[in-house]
Order: C-alpha cells, then sequence, then structure tokens
C-alpha cells in the first residue's frame, strides 16, 4: 500500500512539471533596445516536450500589442492543437512597422524578432528549429511586418502571409507613424521605396518562401494588395492571393487566420513532428 501511495505521488508530481498552461506570457529581454518585451506563446493543448512543433509568428496590427490576438480570436488556441503548431505573438509596438528603424534606434523589432525572440523561442520550447517548419503572419501593419521580415530573412523562414498588409508603404505617407519610423517621404523617398512590400518583391525568387495574401474588398488596403498580386503574377512567382467581401475588421481576420493556418499546416513537413 504505501508503495503504491509513493507511486501515485510520484506520478503526481511528474505530470504536475511536464504540465504547461497552453497560453503563456513571458518577457524576453531585447538587448538591442535594452527592454523587456512581452509575447504571447501559445501551444498546442496536449503538449509534450518530447515531440517537436513546427511555429508560426503571429503578428498583431498598429496600435495594437501582443496580447491582441489571443483576446480577440480566442479560437486561435483551437486551432493551434489542430494543426499542431506552436503559436508566437510578439508585441511589435505600438507603431513600429516591424523594422529596424533608420532614425529612431529604440526601434529594432526586425531584430528582435530574428535574433533575440526566435532563439529564445527554440531555446525554451520543443520547437522544429528549421526555416521549413517556420512561418509568419499577421495583420495590417503585421501584414506588412511579415512579408518584410521573411523577404530579408527567408534563411530563418520559409513561409509567409498577410493579412489586409500594408504592402506600399507610400499609399499612406501621413497615416500609422511611418514617418516617425523612416523619416518623411519628402526627404527620404529612398527608404519608403525600398522598404514597400511591392518593391521588395522584385528580388524574391520563385519559390523562394511560400506566400498566402488575403485581403478585403472593401479594405481600405484593397488597391494595394491587388496590385501585389498582379506585380507577383507578373514576376512568375507563386502564391496563393484570397480576396473575398469584408473590411478592415477583426471579423474579416479571425475568418481569414483559419485559412492562413490550414495554408502553413500544408506547407510543414509532418513526417518531422516526432
Amino acid at each position: 500500500m504505501k508503495k503504491l501511495i509513493l507511486f501515485l505521488l510520484f506520478f503526481i508530481f511528474s505530470f504536475s512539471i511536464s504540465a504547461r498552461n497552453q497560453v503563456d506570457t513571458i518577457s524576453v529581454y531585447s538587448p538591442k533596445m535594452r527592454k523587456e518585451i512581452k509575447n504571447v506563446v501559445i501551444v498546442p493543448e496536449n503538449y509534450s516536450e518530447r515531440r517537436h512543433y513546427p511555429v508560426l509568428y503571429l503578428l498583431h496590427g498598429y496600435s495594437d500589442n501582443y496580447a491582441k490576438w489571443v483576446k480577440t480570436v480566442p479560437s486561435i488556441k483551437t486551432l493551434a492543437s489542430e494543426y499542431q503548431m506552436i503559436l508566437v505573438c510578439p508585441d511589435g509596438g505600438y507603431s513600429s512597422w516591424y523594422m529596424d528603424s533608420p532614425i529612431d534606434s529604440t526601434y529594432k523589432y526586425e531584430t528582435y524578432i530574428t535574433k533575440e525572440l526566435l532563439p529564445f523561442i527554440d531555446g525554451h520550447y520543443s520547437t522544429l528549429p528549421d526555416r521549413k517548419e517556420r512561418a509568419i503572419t499577421g495583420l495590417s501593419m503585421g501584414g506588412f511586418g511579415a512579408l518584410y521580415i521573411a523577404i530579408r530573412n527567408s534563411n530563418l523562414f520559409a513561409h509567409a502571409g498577410s493579412m489586409s498588409g500594408g504592402v506600399d508603404l507610400r499609399y499612406s505617407p501621413k497615416s500609422f507613424d511611418i514617418a516617425k519610423r523612416i523619416g518623411e517621404i519628402d526627404t527620404h523617398q529612398a527608404e519608403w521605396d525600398n522598404r514597400s512590400i511591392i518593391n521588395m518583391i522584385n528580388n524574391l525568387k520563385n519559390k523562394e518562401l511560400d506566400l498566402i495574401i488575403d485581403c478585403g474588398v472593401s479594405d481600405f488596403f484593397y488597391q494595394i494588395n491587388g496590385a501585389l498580386h498582379r506585380r507577383l503574377l507578373a514576376l512568375n512567382i507563386d502564391h496563393d492571393y484570397i480576396e473575398r467581401p469584408g473590411s478592415h475588421t477583426w471579423d474579416y481576420w479571425a475568418n481569414s487566420i483559419q485559412y492562413q493556418m490550414l495554408y502553413f499546416d500544408r506547407c510543414f513537413d509532418k513526417t518531422k513532428r516526432k
């Protein structure tokens, strides 16, 4: 009887150690920006250290924060379990556009995600640390950020998406604090040109990235997303493009993320999830 009790106590103790909350809020220090940055990490409900999982980095939009996705679309927790992937929602600041600002040293969010957060996630979670098992997407400012980071860091990400992304910065020269990040368009024209996704894709090779782009036909970014789609076609770059009724709203993005996670699940190599 005593042995049975000891065994049960050991089992309960072992289970408590291995158990993990499905949603973690973690702080990661950024040496580049000299501050702690919060992030939400969502793991599958049956997460186990004995298995390894692909990772999707999911970026928020302008004026939001790291917790906005999981608070507004809690169903992403179910999707993480369904597709057996880890979701990481970094804080991108109020208006970083996920770039390293050439004029403000306190905004280095591309460096944060690629060189500070990513190694932390691979070091503290049971990930598949391979570009082919890593995707990035986001909405609005985050849609721009996901494509911007993936194109510039295709050695780290093999799959990228955008939902209602601000893919041509020049479309909004007086809005969304973009000028605070890269300078006024009149005096820093090259920054606006070179950092716009619609121009960055000129140097993208076909199949270098798996791409999915999604925008509602009533969205104020619809025209620039359609132009990006046409430009990709002209360059013979394979991609999935979705346009459907909807505008720049959470109802639209709550629907979009379902298609995007399905797309990324099909991109990931399931034979590696052991």
